[in-house]
């Protein structure tokens, strides 16, 4: 199948996307947009709407390694919830090192939700900007505000 490309807003920032009608195979932000379509799951979430993009399928997730096992307890987390790379570490049983590890070579972050890992003492890193880890959980937290008045 033929791989697509497009991307959608998310504040000052685009996020762009590469997929085929079953599996995202890269998602990116970046300062400028690319014309195309995006999938709809991807499109809600980034206009603040409480729909999970972790549902879609992430070519991350396909093999089996010690990335791949980390990225699909990563998928797990809810939405508006976060979890720290000593938890996830714990699960997968590996370190929290390699958890950060795999986090900076997510390939398709939002499917693979990298925003809900914190370090232990801080918010941790995210490509290309800190900024948009924070602007991603304090979206999910006040989308859920909204859905439970």
């Amino acid at each position: 199948m033929e791989i697509i490309g497009g991307s959608c807003r998310f504040g000052l920032w685009f996020v762009h996307v590469w997929w085929n009608d079953t599996t995202v195979h890269q998602v990116r932000f970046a300062t400028t947009g690319i014309p195309g379509e995006v999938p709809s799951l991807i499109r809600q979430y980034c206009a603040g709407q409480v729909v999970s993009p972790e549902k879609l399928d992430s070519v991350a997730t396909h093999e089996d390694t010690v990335y791949s096992r980390i990225y699909r307890v990563v998928q797990q987390i809810p939405y508006g919830s976060t979890t720290s790379y000593g938890e996830i570490a714990d699960i997968t049983r590996t370190s929290p090192r390699v958890v950060g590890q795999a986090m900076a070579r997510n390939p398709t972050p939002l499917v693979i939700p990298c925003h809900r890992v914190l370090a232990a003492h801080g918010i941790g890193g995210f490509s290309p900007d800190v900024a948009i880890k924070e602007s991603l959980l304090v979206m999910e937290k006040k989308a859920l505000r909204k859905v439970e008045r």
